[in-house]
């Protein structure tokens, strides 16, 4: 069905909609955002008796090569899915075997979005850094909407799809 199809684009598109915004607003105001990667990885807003604080990184130099990097990463997620919600919409009328085909660099995107939230920000920043015992800077609620709605769309997105019916 195309509806099906379209839908795919539709979810593809509106996750490369917040992947662009994300990306943008960690450029245009970094040092906000900045300040949230320097306090977790600091580790300076976790419960005072913890015994993780060993796993601190306090060099400025690292901070910002740690928030370079998840920029990095959030650009190519929005740059993948804009790359694959267009190889989408190009094969919208197609066989099922291009629809399929052109379903790869979205899938690409979707994939590096849920590692991103879910592997650095849930694991790495959420359980290794302790983020979760912060009470100013715990983005693991936040992180664990995105990557379930991203994971939502990446299993929609890799359904099956079948020959669109002739026209009538």
């Amino acid at each position: 069905m195309i509806v099906v199809r379209a839908a795919k684009i539709a979810m593809v598109g509106a996750i490369t909609l917040f992947a662009t915004l994300v990306s943008f607003g960690n450029l245009t105001d970094y040092w906000t955002n900045f300040a949230f990667v320097q306090h977790v990885l600091s580790m300076d807003t976790i419960f005072p008796n913890s015994e993780i604080g060993y796993r601190a990184i306090t060099s400025p130099v690292l901070h910002h090569l740690a928030y370079a990097l998840i920029i990095a990463a959030e650009t190519l997620t929005a740059v993948l899915c804009w790359i694959g919600a267009a190889a989408l919409l190009r094969a919208l009328r197609a066989g099922a075997a291009a629809f399929q085909r052109a379903k790869t660099s979205a899938v690409l995107g979707l994939t590096l979005g849920f590692l991103i939230w879910q592997a650095g920000f849930m694991t790495i920043g959420g359980e290794w850094f302790g983020m979760w015992q912060s009470q100013q800077w715990n983005g693991v609620p936040s992180a664990f909407r995105f990557v379930m709605v991203i994971l939502g769309v990446l299993v929609f997105v890799m359904l099956r799809d079948d020959e669109i019916a002739p026209n009538r």
